[in-house]
């Protein structure tokens, strides 16, 4: 266990768009930021192959390639980016301590938590089975790989009936999976959705099993007022069913909502904890874009900068 005690002026926790921006402009700022990237360096967008809504890449960006420039540029003004994850941190008293691996202890002046959110899971074994080969959580990452076939995807939100429309461009047929009648979806996408033709609703159903051995080939699901079980052939299942805000060691440090994410000040990225922001998927379960996460992340390092300079 280490016992040094290193003493910094800001230390950003996460590594998306919100981590890399607060980056940017601390760094810009002359505060020497320190950043931990976390057990998913880049966030999700890490796992997308192409970005096409990024203002700034007409032709589109590969995800990884983004964050990689991101990451490029916070280092020029000065971040320190490195390897590691926070695993614990006090904020009762100032300077906040904030402890790397378990082992290395920073004292900071400020902190910007930009942990994200990660995608929810079904809770099948086989969907854990065929993570990766077949089943996913990001059709946009992975839908151009289901080119003219059939495919399911699961959720009854926003993101569940726009992924299923996105999918339908691609996929000769798209199942659309929900355990409700009813979706949770506004209107407006839902009367999209209910007019894509190759679109099939299969409402009041939840997922039983993926089936296949090294790949998909079907899911078989089960009818909630009959228990009549359907299966259906398709080579790809799309999980859309939410996130869960990366917040378990902020829990009794600052202020969350009922589901976890951080709550910040109206019109600001400062948490309950004076000199504590937030920026991007930790604290907004809204938008959840790149483009806002990034926003949100200038928005906490221009706070910070002026926190310090109080």
């Amino acid at each position: 266990m280490s016992t040094e005690i290193e003493k910094v002026k800001v230390v950003i926790i996460g590594s998306g768009p919100a981590g890399y921006t607060a980056a940017i402009y601390t760094g810009r700022a002359d505060l020497k930021p320190v950043v931990y990237q976390g057990m998913q360096p880049g966030g999700q967008l890490t796992t997308t192959t192409e970005v096409e809504n990024f203002p700034g890449y007409p032709d589109g960006v590969d995800g990884n390639q983004m964050m990689e420039d991101l990451k490029r540029q916070a280092e020029r003004f000065g971040a320190d980016v490195r390897w590691g994850v926070i695993t614990s941190v006090d904020f009762s008293s100032r300077p906040f301590k904030v402890v790397a691996d378990e082992e290395h202890t920073l004292l900071a002046d400020a902190v910007i938590i930009a942990t994200g959110a990660t995608a929810k899971w079904m809770g099948l074994d086989s969907e854990q089975k065929l993570r990766g080969y077949g089943v996913s959580a990001c059709a946009t990452c992975d839908g151009f790989f289901y080119k003219g076939q059939d495919v399911a995807i699961v959720g009854g939100g926003d993101s569940a009936l726009e992924e299923a429309t996105y999918l339908a461009k691609l996929c000769r047929k798209v199942y659309l999976i929900h355990r409700r009648k009813e979706f949770r979806a506004s209107k407006a996408m839902q009367h999209k959705a209910f007019n894509t033709s190759n679109i099939e609703m299969m409402l009041g159903y939840v997922p039983t099993e993926v089936t296949g051995d090294n790949g998909v080939d079907g899911i078989v699901l089960k009818n909630i007022e009959t228990s009549e079980r359907v299966q259906l052939d398709v080579n790809g299942v799309f999980v859309a069913i939410g996130h869960t805000p990366n917040s378990e060691i902020f829990k009794g440090q600052v202020e969350m909502d009922e589901t976890g994410y951080i709550i910040t000040k109206p019109g600001s990225m400062q948490t309950s904890v004076e000199g504590v922001f937030a920026a991007g998927d930790i604290q907004d379960h809204v938008y959840r874009q790149a483009t806002t996460a990034a926003g949100t992340g200038c928005m906490a390092a221009i706070e910070a900068e002026r926190y310090l300079g109080q």
